[in-house]
């Protein structure tokens, strides 16, 4: 049981946190629960947790902005517990970087398929150089403004990146000199919204690299690894 899984459900309605404590007990993880941020920010800092199953809609500190905590400092897998008819806070969960979301009310055994979906990806992830989350980063002749979404040119000109553009690029950045598939490509920026056979990662590469490379049909910082995926080759700095 100590090696299984440690799953923190955070929810301020005490009856789902006791509902999917009992159930994901049932099936060997091992569970904390937090009835708001400031308890999941202390259970977090105590305990190796694996995943989080993370309500949006709770007082003080909301769960997007917990989750966009998380995934500023580390690689903590969240799914997002959301209402029905809250498409927004989906997109925008996603956007932030969760790794999926399932809508109230929801069937436990749903979930339970989803966290275990998750940890699956998860564990076959190669890990972050490190955390991309504020500030700036700065890579070849470029510098990326985390905060404004922007990327800046050498002479200060603030190019415009779509959401897909800027997540795909802040995943390369998190993990230079790593070659990443394909698959995991569409793991990290898409979720469990990618398709089968999905080459939406292409397009994206292509205009990332018109945007980036001096020469994108020569490019000197997205690599193609052909048969394996794509790696980005450039030097990260953080400002």
């Amino acid at each position: 049981m100590e090696s299984s899984p440690h799953i923190l459900v955070v929810d301020d309605h005490r009856d789902i946190r006791d509902l999917l404590a009992r159930y994901l007990a049932k099936h060997e993880f091992r569970v904390s629960t937090a009835e708001d941020a400031a308890a999941a920010r202390r259970v977090i800092k105590d305990a190796a947790i694996d995943l989080v199953v993370l309500d949006i809609m709770m007082p003080g500190e909301d769960g997007l902005a917990l989750c966009r905590h998380l995934r500023a400092t580390g690689d903590l897998p969240v799914i997002l517990l959301t209402a029905m008819g809250e498409e927004t806070d989906r997109v925008v969960g996603l956007e932030i970087g969760a790794d999926d979301y399932i809508t109230k009310p929801f069937n436990p055994r749903e979930l339970l398929a989803r966290i275990k979906a998750v940890l699956r990806r998860a564990h076959s992830m190669p890990p972050r150089f490190e955390a991309v989350g504020e500030g700036r980063v700065r890579f070849g002749r470029w510098v990326l403004d985390l905060d404004r979404r922007e990327l800046i040119d050498e002479d200060g000109v603030a190019i415009p990146l779509s959401t897909g553009e800027f997540r795909l690029l802040a995943i390369f950045l998190e993990r230079p000199a790593t070659v990443l598939s394909r698959e995991q490509l569409l793991d990290l920026t898409r979720g469990r919204d990618a398709a089968p056979f999905d080459r939406s990662v292409d397009n994206q590469v292509s205009r990332l690299r018109r945007k980036i490379e001096r020469d994108p049909k020569s490019p000197e910082l997205i690599k193609t690894v052909w048969g394996a995926g794509y790696t980005f080759v450039g030097e990260v700095e953080r400002s």
